[in-house]
């Protein structure tokens, strides 16, 4: 294996690679893209729904409004980073975003504070936040992509991990609405000046190669291509391979990665908003449940790389399929019973599981479909999954209003979970016959 690795990817003995930069302002672009993460509202959600008068239920559904925004501007944003790369995306929406967060903070009603919502946080979020980071960092990266898109994602885990706490605090010490300034702030000083000074489009355009390779990988292999295992050299075969979007939709690949990890999304959505308000609802103090969120962060937080590694070294459907059986049997743990051990141990399981979809999703989409049309393509799919995953806030939210409690709604969470570790194992890289040529 490690002759396969070094044929097709020599090992660059010259200076630090320039994409572990890009994956550094990926880092920080993610953990100001926490701010507006269900997690996130979670902590505001009690505050909010008692001062602005509004139900859990309806309140669930400016969630999915996002989502939906969101799943609907992936397919131009992927678009846009095919042909112009990710920084001046990043820098747009990061102002957009900071923007959005300085005009929540003088809103009076829900109505205001949706609008502002619904078009300034969620069209800046999209522009600098999950797809542009991760399609960035794939287009720098092909062996070492996995550590890659784990070191970038654990942005969102190392915000995560303090975000409960902080935002909690601050909106003790300075009120909801000021907290969403302070958010806005630290947007901008975060992700600007990083993304302008750093990020460049791909290795190629400084005359460098993915991992910093000395030169590209080989292309004399056949034209019909399969991969039963992974390999680099398949990784790279698929890397020149470039798909319409109509080619991707005719693929099984496509549609088996939209319904494996779309479903699975309904649940952790929903799980993400309501988490502090389903343990504060068990009796426990408002600390405890910001805690708890914590653990669920810690090990987004620690986990990705753990992840990204193991996906560098089986096949990564395989990995896929254990991140979701440790997902469900944390998250079966948790909501069994309303000790504090368990609710523990179980959102900690729960959490190593999750962090595995930071990583391994990406890692499945370019792996399969290749640099050069990853965003067209991971953009349609996420127009889909974003779009069934924006079904999870006011599924739970509307099921809590009419039974009083969440159980229905973990006890369909763990179904889907053991449904997506299943449709796991049926995953295939996609197959297309590239044309022979003529010869001259």
């Amino acid at each position: 294996m490690e002759s396969t690795i070094e044929q097709a990817h020599p090992a660059a003995k010259q200076k630090f690679f320039y994409g572990w930069y890009i994956v550094a302002v990926g880092f920080l672009a993610n953990v100001a893209s926490a701010f507006s993460l269900a997690s996130t509202m979670s902590v505001f959600l009690k505050p909010l729904t008692a001062d602005l008068g509004v139900s859990r239920g309806v309140f669930s559904l400016l969630r999915s409004g996002e989502g939906l925004i969101a799943a609907f501007l992936a397919p131009v944003i992927g678009t846009l980073m095919d042909r112009y790369g990710g920084r001046w995306l990043m820098v747009f929406g990061a102002i957009i975003a900071s923007l959005g967060y300085i005009v929540l903070s003088h809103v009076d009603n829900f109505f205001q504070f949706s609008i502002v919502r619904l078009s300034l946080i969620t069209i800046g979020d999209s522009f600098m936040g999950y797809i542009v980071i991760n399609l960035a960092i794939a287009h720098w990266f092909l062996r070492k992509r996995g550590r890659a898109l784990a070191l970038t994602s654990m942005g969102i885990g190392f915000a995560k991990v303090g975000m409960p706490v902080l935002a909690a605090s601050l909106i003790v010490w300075l009120g909801w609405r000021q907290t969403w300034l302070v958010f806005g702030i630290v947007t901008l000083v975060l992700v600007v000046g990083p993304a302008l000074l750093i990020v460049r489009r791909s290795p190629e355009d400084m005359g460098l190669h993915p991992d910093g390779a000395l030169s590209a990988a080989p292309k004399d292999e056949p034209a019909t291509h399969t991969a039963k295992t992974p390999s680099i050299t398949s990784h790279a075969l698929r890397d020149d391979v470039e798909w319409t979007r109509n080619e991707a939709l005719h693929t099984q690949a496509f549609w088996l990665l939209v319904v494996t990890f779309g479903i699975s999304s309904i649940g952790v959505t929903g799980l993400n908003l309501h988490v502090f308000p389903y343990v504060n609802d068990l009796g426990h103090p408002p600390v405890v449940a910001a805690t708890v969120m914590s653990v669920i962060a810690s090990m987004q937080l620690a986990s990705p790389i753990a992840w990204g590694i193991l996906a560098e070294r089986i096949d990564t459907r395989f990995a896929a399929t254990l991140r979701f059986i440790v997902q469900g049997i944390g998250l079966g743990l948790a909501v069994m019973t309303d000790n504090l051990f368990c609710l523990y141990a179980g959102f900690l399981l729960y959490g190593i599981g999750l962090g595995g979809n930071m990583v391994l999703p990406d890692i499945l989409w370019a792996d399969y479909f290749g640099r050069r049309s990853l965003g067209k393509v991971r953009g349609l799919g996420l127009l889909i999954s974003q779009t069934v995953a924006a079904l999870g806030p006011p599924f739970f939210g509307f099921l809590f209003d009419l039974t009083g409690a969440y159980d229905l709604s973990f006890m369909l969470f763990g179904a889907a979970l053991i449904t997506s570790a299943f449709l796991s194992l049926m995953l295939r890289p996609p197959v297309k016959k590239i044309p022979e040529q003529a010869n001259s």
